[in-house]
């Protein structure tokens, strides 16, 4: 794709995502835009093996965007990053067609494997502010990811996951009971703490009402 192909692209894109944009010409005043351009100029430079170069142009984008990209990484079309700040995408991060980013995302490893080491997301995933996903796991297409979550494990197509650690609240549109929320094999103390003090009230107030109906 030519550069001013691409621009046009971009430009369709972040008018289509962020309400706030008024005219085609702020498009080049986006922290997105300017990140993944510089993106797409390391990426071809890192594929061909100009890795210190690659990183150099990768870095200087960091310094004026707040958004640090790996030039390893594999993106597809239609990337928007909203805001952008803080926004960090690993070496061996794969994403599909049409993602939204917000600010404060990391797409990160655990620090632990080798090859691939980061996640990839399937096309239209949303990803909300300050959420981590953390590891070698798929994001199913259509899926979204709360704000502040921390992703740790795979996720179906068409859920949406929120919390910490992440869980699975809804499905193919449709609410997840909370019984069968744990979909990543990952305790939830603050969940089971609820439910048991729920028991121990129903419980109570049982014993309360037969305490009553003997006095009577």
């Amino acid at each position: 794709m030519g550069i001013i192909s691409y621009v046009k692209e971009e430009i369709a894109v972040i008018r289509e995502r962020d309400p706030a944009i008024r005219s085609s010409m702020e498009v080049f005043l986006y922290p997105s835009f300017k990140a993944i351009l510089r993106y797409r100029v390391a990426h071809k430079l890192f594929l061909r093996g100009h890795y210190f170069l690659a990183r150099w142009i990768s870095q200087r984008g960091v310094r004026k965007t707040g958004i640090e990209i790996h030039p390893g990484a594999r993106i597809g079309k239609g990337l928007f990053i909203d805001h952008g700040s803080g926004v960090i995408i690993g070496e061996t991060t794969i994403i599909g067609d049409n993602v939204t980013l917000y600010q404060g995302v990391t797409l990160g490893g655990t620090g632990k494997e080798k090859g691939k080491r980061h996640p990839t997301l399937e096309d239209n995933v949303m990803v909300s502010a300050g959420a981590k996903i953390l590891g070698s796991f798929t994001i199913g297409h259509n899926s979204k990811i709360g704000a502040g979550s921390v992703v740790l494990k795979e996720v179906p197509p068409n859920c949406t996951v929120v919390g910490v650690p992440g869980r699975i609240v809804k499905k193919g549109g449709v609410s997840v009971p909370r019984s069968d929320m744990n979909q990543v094999d990952l305790p939830d103390p603050i969940s089971n703490e609820i439910s048991r003090l729920d028991k121990e009230i129903k419980k109570l107030k049982k014993q309360l009402k037969k305490v009553e109906s003997e006095e009577k």
